[in-house]
């Protein structure tokens, strides 16, 4: 008599959205031009340009976090490996991080006193490694800079990312092994 060998569910396999992260690059990337093509077109900005940018910066970091969220979700449902899930947020995290450095120059494009510690006279290359500094140095809670956000608008989008910082790495990168377990026990 042979004993009958038990079904075992179906785990779905998680697969890192490759094409889906490259047109999120694109997309992010299109709005840093658009935004500084449009700023280009005026001889002189005014606050619309600068809350055209907190808009925008607002409105990337609901898709980022919704977007880490739905993937934290997906992964612990899956039989993603935690190495795989650790890629995964790093992708992630080097969008936000490239997000918010556009963001930043931006600001500096529209106000050259907007951060204290980037020369007015620097170049755009220079400017834009800066702000990449800048965002790197605050994802990563590293917490100094000599890069200092001077005005109201600046220290908003510079908050933002600290915020969704935290919210990355604290809540969804601690989460995913007991998200995980409690997923498999249920």
């Amino acid at each position: 008599m042979s004993t009958p060998i038990p079904e075992s569910k179906p785990t779905a396999r998680f697969q890192i959205p490759i094409v889906l992260n490259i047109v999120e690059f694109g997309l992010i990337i299109a709005w840093w031009l658009c935004v500084l093509w449009l700023v280009s077109q005026f001889e002189t900005v005014g606050i619309w340009a600068s809350l055209l940018v907190i808009l925008g910066c607002w409105g990337k970091s609901i898709f980022f976090g919704t977007e880490n969220l739905n993937q934290l979700y997906d992964a612990s449902r899956s039989d993603l490996s935690h190495h795989r899930f650790l890629l995964l947020m790093a992708i992630n995290m080097i969008q936000m991080i490239l997000s918010f450095a556009f963001d930043f120059h931006l600001l500096y494009t529209i106000d050259k006193h907007s951060f204290l510690g980037v020369a007015s006279e620097a170049s755009f290359g220079v400017a834009l490694f800066d702000f990449f500094y800048l965002s790197t140095l605050n994802f990563s809670f590293f917490g100094y800079s000599e890069i200092l956000p001077q005005t109201v608008v600046a220290k908003i989008v510079n908050l933002t990312e600290i915020v969704l910082a935290f919210i990355t790495v604290i809540f969804l990168l601690s989460d995913f092994v007991s998200l995980k377990e409690s997923l498999r026990k249920a």
